[in-house]
């Protein structure tokens, strides 16, 4: 059965319940990270709350010029944060469920929210106003991705598959049933062509993004993988796991390149810098960690969470992070 089914789970559900209800957290002291991490420590910029009583964030994303901020949570509101007046643009409403991700247009005029609530919402960045609600799905939403063109927009979830709709208009394109449980990340490749997810089948499956065919399955993962996320140039992908590991693979044979084990206990998201050459992961151990790819080594480390942290997003320079956690920050990583 899977452990995601909505009539077992609340709208008021906090996130440490969905973790023990997944099998992610143990009693196990959460720690810090290894003692290979003597790395560089991170220095916060911003920190930015809710404006309810229930703010946990799970979802963050930069616009494409790197002037707003996107984040939302456990209270269904999704805020755009102006980073030039220091002021929210937009507050918008309309979810009835959790907000577990956000991704802007690559034109920055819209932006998608996928929720609990089984919808998928797009937004236009410029009036406020809400433009569609896409349907589709028959269960929660956890992941959100729109198409480098933007014509398209994937999303995925606790139904057990992906779905391709019209970005435009919500009409519905393809779906990929692959996967054997929920869906949880989903990541176009930067030519279009493909669509990775990943799942708590403990696979990222790589497929055709016009016709849904699979092309290759990646099994390197001992766990259930949260996170998946494409290198810039199209030929690796990263992925986290509750096994406490951040992977590095072709994209088009699957073949595994390193493996980082910086984290003491499961990885949730990661994040591929813009210029391609650090890999940024974020952990229930309550730490971002981030790593030079080139060598596997680690950089930076970021302590400035209480808990655990469920998305991440660079600046498009390459100098910021954002980090969702109990509360969103902002954070030096350059």
């Amino acid at each position: 059965m899977n452990p995601l089914r909505t009539q077992r789970l609340g709208w008021s559900i906090c996130i440490c319940c969905l973790l023990v209800l997944l099998g992610a957290c143990s009693s196990a002291t959460i720690a810090s990270a290894g003692s290979n991490t003597s790395s560089r420590v991170g220095t916060t910029l911003f920190t930015f709350h809710g404006t309810s009583g229930n703010d946990n964030m799970y979802a963050v994303a930069w616009s494409p010029d790197g002037k707003r901020l996107a984040y939302g949570g456990a209270n269904a509101l999704v805020y755009v944060w102006n980073k030039m007046t220091k002021k929210l643009d937009f507050v918008f409403q309309g979810h009835l469920g959790e907000i577990w991700s956000i991704a802007w247009s690559p034109d920055g005029r819209r932006l998608a929210s996928a929720s609990w609530d089984h919808t998928v919402r797009v937004w236009d960045t410029t009036t406020g106003q809400q433009l569609l609600t896409y349907s589709g799905h028959t269960d929660l939403v956890f992941a959100v991705a729109w198409s480098p063109d933007g014509t398209r927009i994937a999303s995925a979830g606790s139904d057990d598959t992906v779905q391709v709709w019209n970005a435009a208009t919500g009409h519905h394109l393809l779906t990929y049933p692959g996967h054997r449980n929920t869906v949880l990340a989903v990541t176009w490749s930067p030519d279009g062509k493909r669509i990775a997810s990943a799942s708590f089948d403990r696979t990222v499956q790589v497929w055709d993004a016009t016709n849904g065919n699979h092309i290759l399955t990646y099994r390197g993962h001992t766990k259930r993988v949260w996170a998946v996320a494409w290198s810039p140039d199209g030929t690796r992908l990263a992925s986290g796991s509750e096994d406490d590991t951040v992977q590095v693979w072709n994209g088009t044979t699957g073949g595994t390149f390193s493996t980082f084990r910086g984290h003491s206990i499961g990885v949730l998201s990661v994040a591929w810098s813009p210029d391609g050459r650090r890999i940024a992961f974020g952990s229930i151990d309550t730490t971002v960690q981030v790593w030079n790819v080139s060598t596997a080594r680690p950089m930076l480390i970021y302590r400035g969470h209480t808990d655990i942290v469920l998305a991440l997003a660079w600046s498009p320079d390459s100098t910021e992070i954002a980090s969702a956690s109990v509360d969103m920050r902002v954070w030096q990583a350059s």
